[in-house]
């Protein structure tokens, strides 16, 4: 299985403050590269997989999650964290915004969105 990134998500109390924080991490050299208008994430243009989101809310899942893990194959991380036992948060679905994903929540009770891009 591979690993292609690993992105913090923050929750934050309103729109206003995903401009805030989009302002202030342009400061550290992020740039926007996709907003939802209750979501919005920050990537680095010399490394385009050092990403940060905040969140409003989650508008297609039960909770915010607290990171998100792309992996090359979503549906076979789907079956072995479903066949360990683990909780899922959320099953498996499509997302109009191009990604295949679920949630799952870890041992310390922190939940991880997990993912994969759609081709």
């Amino acid at each position: 299985m591979t690993v292609r990134r690993i992105m913090p998500d923050v929750q934050v109390a309103s729109e206003e403050a995903l401009h805030t924080n989009r302002d202030f991490y342009g400061l550290l050299g992020f740039e926007e590269v996709m907003n939802m208008g209750w979501m919005t994430t920050l990537a680095s243009p010399a490394n385009p997989t050092a990403q940060i989101s905040f969140f409003t809310e989650e508008r297609t899942a039960p909770v915010v999650p607290d990171l998100s893990v792309e992996v090359e194959d979503v549906d076979a991380v789907y079956e072995r964290v479903r066949a360990s036992g683990a909780e899922i948060v959320r099953e498996l679905r499509d997302e109009e915004w191009g990604v295949r994903r679920f949630f799952t929540r870890d041992p310390n009770g922190r939940v991880v969105n997990v993912l994969t891009h759609l081709s």
